[in-house]
């Protein structure tokens, strides 16, 4: 017998060498992402998976504060990317995490318009009479709403445009809303107009950083998570070249990175 086991050994440490897809199963997680990663974030599995097909990697796209909310109240969730850090440092602090809260970047907003050539606006047009519906997040559960909010107040314009506001449930919907012409220009993400698909429908210009409180991303590795391979596998995707590579291509400002377009 005991030389039965030492062969079956051997044979096991065989195949794992010559064949490391047969004796690593595969994995599965669910991954909480703000909506302004929705098209990175896409590209970013779709690369991760390519080497393992097998593995199960599933993004549900929403509001950071509604997620935070949610994995306060248990929801099943293997990692958290919020679009403002403080959600995932707060998760952290209330020992809802397997581990530091990694920022992975700074995202900017942008004046966008599917109707008009936003190429050429600022924020002060927004008073133009012609303009009655302006699409922003909602600043209570959205950080990208939130420095929209920042930012109009910063030029006194807040109060003048609250008849004209008209507010997604996260900056996704935001976009959706000028896409569709129920509001003629929004305040999205610059990640979100970079898409192929919104920047043949429209034109935007850069809103000034200067106007609003950065927006530091994070994301962590759920507690509930603290023993899934898979999980901790694509937190540390996350900062390879491939990721930071279409991460960089939708706008995004990385830890380590000058600049931003």
């Amino acid at each position: 017998m005991p030389r039965i086991s030492r062969f079956l050994s051997s044979l096991v440490l065989c195949v794992s060498i010559m064949f490391p897809q047969v004796v690593m199963a595969a994995g599965s997680i669910t991954i909480a992402a703000a909506a302004d990663l929705k098209f990175a974030m896409d590209e970013i599995v779709a690369s991760f998976r390519a080497t393992r097909p097998d593995d199960k990697v599933e993004v549900i796209y929403g509001s950071s504060g509604k997620f935070h909310t949610q994995i306060q109240q248990g929801a099943p969730f293997d990692l958290y990317f919020s679009a403002d850090i403080g959600f995932a440092k707060g998760l952290e602090d209330a020992g809802l995490s397997a581990g530091p809260t990694r920022p992975y970047a700074v995202g900017r907003i942008v004046l966008w318009s599917s109707s008009r050539d936003a190429s050429k606006m600022t924020l002060n047009d927004l008073v133009d009479p012609s303009i009655n519906k302006i699409a922003i997040a909602n600043p209570k559960h959205a950080p990208y709403g939130k420095r929209a909010e920042e930012a109009l107040r910063s030029l006194g314009l807040w109060e003048k445009l609250q008849g004209k506001l008209v507010f997604g449930e996260n900056i996704a919907q935001t976009a959706q809303f000028v896409q569709t012409g129920n509001a003629q220009v929004g305040i999205i993400a610059l990640a979100l107009a970079l898409n192929p698909t919104l920047a043949q429908a429209g034109g935007f210009t850069m809103i000034d950083d200067k106007l609003h409180d950065p927006l530091e991303q994070g994301f962590i590795v759920t507690k509930r998570a603290a023993g899934n391979a898979l999980a901790a596998r694509f937190a540390d995707y996350m900062s390879g070249k491939e990721a930071r590579a279409i991460m960089m291509r939708y706008g995004f400002v990385l830890p380590g990175e000058a600049g931003g377009q």
